[in-house]
């Protein structure tokens, strides 16, 4: 399993819209996005607008893939693209590359 965290750029006049459209998310979508290989999925959002994503997954481009081939991953993108400047989320996200990882050392140090 492979954590990945990327980050976006909420519009920060767009922000209290973006926290409501997310408390919920349709359920169809969180279907797909556990179907399709998305775990332990959360985001985080900072009031500049920064927001961090993390998620553990086996195969992250092809989770990524089985999201891009459902209809309801293209109805969310719709919606969402107006929170962003980049456009689509899904596809302007900033992957981070991990530098650290706690219990990744501690397995590996006697």
């Amino acid at each position: 399993m492979h954590r990945i965290c990327f980050t976006l750029q909420v519009k920060p006049d767009r922000l209290e819209e973006y926290r409501r459209r997310h408390a919920p998310v349709w359920r169809e979508m969180l279907d797909a996005l556990r179907d399709a290989g998305w775990h332990d999925y959360s985001l985080f959002l900072r009031d500049d607008g920064l927001l961090v994503g993390m998620l553990l997954t086996d195969d992250f481009a092809a989770a990524q893939a089985a999201m891009e081939a459902t209809e309801v991953n293209t109805r969310w993108q719709a919606e969402m693209a107006e929170f962003f400047e980049s456009g689509r989320p899904d596809h302007a996200m900033q992957v981070l590359t991990e530098v650290f990882n706690l219990d990744r050392q501690l397995s590996e140090t006697p």
